[in-house]
């Protein structure tokens, strides 16, 4: 019962306003993505956005020849034995 009682400080220190302040790193990222470096926007993040990218694609094309692969099978009439 005492660690209920206990919620609510945990969650008044968690949101507290004596929190450590960050740094603004929106105008580093802004002069990042603007940069006209001929990279589509998608990847000019780094190695971890192209990964992620080739990853995507990757599974999108396997889903979309595994969703043909079983059209062409349900349409093909099976044979009766």
């Amino acid at each position: 019962m005492k660690q209920l009682l206990k919620v609510p400080v945990l969650m008044a220190r968690a949101f507290s306003s004596s929190a450590r302040q960050l740094r603004n790193k929106v105008p580093e990222v802004q002069k990042l993505f603007q940069e006209d470096n001929g990279l589509p926007v998608h990847i000019k993040g780094g190695t971890g956005d192209v990964l992620l990218y080739r990853l995507t694609m990757t599974v999108t094309t396997a889903g979309t020849c595994c969703c043909l692969y079983w059209l062409v099978v349900a349409s093909l009439p099976q044979k009766k034995a």
